[in-house]
């Protein structure tokens, strides 16, 4: 079944980076609600914490330090799944409903199917799955359970100043366009699920400029992988021909006879 997103009912995140105080509480009421266990972090020099995503932290606060005649200053930006409209982890992934898309367009992650193949991570532009120690993937999903039951998703009921932004995708788009907002993700990948609306260059939060889907993940998973599959198959079935028309190989007479000490 194609991929298709329904651009008219898709929903969606407005992401506004001039609201964000660097809180966390989108980061402590995702892990609420979802039952995720608390990551295990060492100070590293940063108030930044965690420092990376992790399979049990679908959501987290990136501190961009900057340091201007000795004074530190501070941008913040929510780090999550971009629910990409072209998602590559979705286009690489060989297992039926490992990843998949809901009706609202939010991409979501079946562990059950995953087969812990991986390829999900290398077509990722944004670096988003993560696999634990169950080898399995996960990554935010946008609460559906939530969503589902006629509720927003917990990061953003859970945001004090409204950085978040959950609804119709082309009516928070919209509203940021009128306020003249600079946004990222409107039509990057046939639309992110979460647009930004960034207070500087994409780079400056660690955000590529034109994001797009590794194509060499697609060579390694459609031609080489399967080439290197059928080598070995291939060489296989051959020894198993060999044996069938022409036997196993035997010792040579003579050389029996001189082990038996006979000329």
């Amino acid at each position: 079944m194609a991929d298709t997103v329904n651009q008219a009912t898709r929903k969606g995140f407005l992401v506004d980076t001039s609201r964000c105080i660097g809180c966390r509480s989108c980061q402590v009421a995702c892990k609420q609600w979802n039952k995720l266990e608390a990551d295990k972090t060492a100070n590293k020099g940063t108030f930044e914490n965690p420092r990376d995503l992790t399979p049990a932290l679908y959501n987290r606060i990136k501190f961009i330090e900057k340091e201007t005649d000795g004074a530190i200053s501070w941008q913040f930006f929510n780090e999550r799944c971009m629910h990409c409209g072209d998602a590559g982890c979705m286009k690489v992934c060989p297992s039926p409903g490992a990843l998949s898309r809901t009706s609202d367009g939010i991409v979501v992650f079946n562990k059950d199917k995953c087969i812990s193949c991986k390829y999900c991570v290398s077509a990722c532009p944004f670096n988003i799955p993560r696999y634990g120690a169950d080898d399995k993937v996960s990554k935010c999903h946008l609460c559906t359970d939530r969503i589902n039951g006629g509720m927003t998703p917990a990061c953003a009921k859970a945001c004090p100043t409204e950085t978040l932004k959950y609804g119709r995708r082309s009516e928070l788009i919209a509203k940021a366009t009128a306020a003249k907002k600079t946004l990222y993700g409107v039509d990057d990948l046939m639309g992110l699920g979460v647009v930004y609306a960034l207070e500087g260059p994409p780079e400056q939060y660690g955000l590529p400029a034109r994001p797009s889907i590794p194509l060499s993940i697609f060579l390694w998973k459609d031609v080489i992988k399967p080439l290197g599959i059928l080598g070995f198959w291939s060489s296989i079935g051959a020894m198993l021909l060999h044996y069938v028309t022409i036997g196993p190989k035997k010792v040579d007479d003579d050389l029996d006879s001189r082990e038996d000490g006979h000329e």
